[in-house]
């Protein structure tokens, strides 16, 4: 039994993909926003749990160190910063024209 394909059976599958192609499209437009508050939401709560926890205790450690007025210097300059004497002395010239 072979059945061939009749041109109301066409219409009528490409008008149901079509319809539901935008009943999709729709639905993503209304869920969209509370989905990606979601997805925001559940990446904050992540970071905060990576980075977080360790800075909080490396502020609250720092801080019981030091005391209301105390000046910290975290890093100091390098001070080994000296001529090269042995490049040469500089020699001024003019120009001519």
């Amino acid at each position: 039994m072979v059945h061939e394909a009749s041109l109301m059976g066409l219409l009528r599958t490409i008008l149901i993909i079509l319809l539901v192609w935008y009943g999709l499209k729709i639905l993503a437009r209304l869920f969209a926003p509370f989905l990606m508050k979601y997805v925001a939401k559940k990446a904050e709560e992540r970071f905060g749990q990576q980075f977080g926890g360790f800075q909080n205790q490396s502020q609250q450690h720092n801080e019981q160190k030091r005391r209301e007025g105390e000046t910290v210097i975290d890093k100091m300059p390098n001070r080994q910063k000296t001529s090269n004497d042995e490049v040469g002395e500089y020699i001024d010239y003019e120009e001519i024209d």
